[in-house]
């Protein structure tokens, strides 16, 4: 059976640590990309929920994988984003800047000895958009760096075109002792609920993502968001156990934030819908957590918004009180990742 160091559920901190003897840390990384949700592609102003910074207010901070909280922040005034188009004029300067975060990321750490191999997090926007050079430079010069273990790559199922597979798995065999993750943002199974969120796409073009990437080798970790104003309880259920059928290598379950910019925060103070409270979430997780199967890696149970943009809700800024909470609330309900998972496979 899977150590998982005391926890009710399978953590990325166990996960690393059982795998390579030690915790990682994660550096979220921007790499000046966009989105073809952002671009005109598909639209412009993203989907419902998405802010300004693209889903990466902590791209180039520190994200300390312990508990899946977060302990150090660093930002960049440089946080412009590049049209897809425009990439190639500026690879130098951007390859440049890829590891210049790094450093200053591994720096942040200092003399205090918590950590000496880091996650590499290509964090903001969509991280496959952009030019095959451009994109191999970026993944090549965070995978040359020693105290790098491995990447983690997050975008969009409509943007991992085969020729990005090939690129990965180009770099795969160029770097065997480095992992490449890929991180793909699903939100939901629900056609309504992706017309609601202008996700952009339908299942279908997900589940062809995902299978060519396990096809190549490739570890995938799904995002979902949990409490969303257009699901029921059932219906976030039924996305979880979906995911679990496909045994994927990492989830991550992430707290609907209402976010300072966003049209999510127009109809939220317009009053057309409330954000789940901590109880209700804590619940709705607990229950998340018994029916995923016992091998899928939870990488996140609650997620992050950055202070000065989070509109609501206001008790998850405490990251610390929510995971005790959880874990109390495992124990008194007795519940174990995969408890109430009718396929443990």
């Amino acid at each position: 059976m899977t150590d998982w160091h005391g926890k009710p559920y399978y953590s990325l901190d166990a996960y690393c640590k059982n795998t390579y003897q030690h915790k990682l840390y994660k550096i979220a990384l921007n790499a000046h990309l966009t989105c073809p949700n952002r671009d005109g592609h598909l639209g412009l102003r993203g989907c419902i929920f998405c802010s300004a910074g693209g889903s990466g207010e902590f791209a180039t901070s520190i994200s300390h994988e312990i508990d899946n909280t977060t302990t150090h922040e660093i930002h960049y005034a440089e946080n412009a984003v590049l049209s897809r188009d425009a990439l190639h004029r500026f690879e130098g300067v951007t390859t440049l800047d890829i590891d210049r975060q790094l450093q200053e990321g591994f720096a942040l750490f200092g003399d205090k000895k918590i950590g000496e191999e880091y996650i590499a997090y290509f964090q903001a926007f969509t991280n496959t958009y952009g030019p095959l050079p451009y994109l191999e430079t970026i993944y090549r010069s965070a995978l040359s760096h020693p105290k790098v273990r491995g990447i983690s790559i997050a975008t969009r199922p409509d943007c991992v075109e085969e020729p990005i597979v090939q690129l990965l798995r180009k770099l795969q065999e160029e770097f065997p002792d480095k992992f490449i993750w890929i991180e793909l943002g699903l939100q939901s199974i629900h056609e309504k609920t992706a017309s609601y969120i202008r996700r952009g796409y339908p299942l279908e073009t997900f589940e062809d993502a995902y299978a060519r990437l396990t096809a190549a080798g490739f570890p995938v970790i799904i995002h979902l968001i949990l409490g969303l104003p257009v699901e029921s309880q059932a219906e976030m259920l039924q996305s979880v156990e979906w995911v679990s059928c496909l045994h994927p290598f990492g989830i991550k379950l992430q707290l609907l934030h209402v976010l300072r910019g966003t049209d999510l925060e127009a109809e939220y103070l317009a009053g057309k819908f409330e954000t789940l409270t901590k109880d209700a979430y804590l619940s709705l997780l607990s229950e998340c957590i018994a029916r995923l199967a016992p091998d899928i890696v939870i990488h996140r149970v609650t997620g992050d918004g950055k202070g000065t943009d989070l509109i609501a809700p206001d008790w998850s800024r405490n990251k610390k009180d929510v995971l005790n909470s959880l874990h109390h609330l495992l124990k008194e309900k007795n519940i174990r990742q995969g408890c109430h998972c009718e396929d443990k496979s």
